[in-house]
């Protein structure tokens, strides 16, 4: 007898929290500047390796839903679309921003993160999720794709 799978994917929601375990109120994304003192709040900068990680806002830019997509090395950090947009698209959003650390505190993007960035924003375009941003965390300052006008 022939037989089909039936394959579930399911999210589980966790609480945003940072490193005292202190719960994380709902954040409106008004400006990269609040975005980097939420980051500097759950400790990024402070990481000894890349992370890439997503923000999934909703209709009024408020962030519900938190996403470490991938750990590094100290200098790189592999991305790939799909791995992006399965997040975005399981937690039903229409934009998000994108974040990673520097470990070296040098916010300057590299070739690398131009490329990425432009080919996540190409992706978005496709699937009707507009990227909004992204930012590269340093120690003291950050750097954004949409301030310097590269998305």
């Amino acid at each position: 007898m022939d037989y089909i799978q039936k394959i579930s994917l399911r999210m589980i929601k966790e609480d945003l929290v940072d490193y005292n375990g202190n719960k994380l109120k709902s954040v409106k994304v008004s400006s990269p500047d609040v975005i980097f003192d939420l980051m500097h709040l759950i400790g990024l900068h402070e990481s000894p390796e890349e992370k890439f990680i997503i923000l999934c806002l909703d209709t009024k830019n408020n962030i519900f839903d938190f996403f470490v997509v991938s750990h590094g090395s100290v200098n790189a950090s592999i991305v790939h679309p799909r791995d992006v947009f399965k997040r975005a698209l399981l937690s039903n959003s229409t934009s998000i921003l994108l974040i990673h650390n520097h470990p070296t505190g040098n916010t300057k993007p590299s070739k690398n993160d131009k490329k990425i960035t432009q080919r996540l924003v190409d992706g978005g375009e496709i699937l009707g999720i507009n990227v909004l941003d992204h930012l590269i965390i340093g120690d003291y300052n950050y750097y954004s794709f949409k301030e310097n006008n590269l998305i």
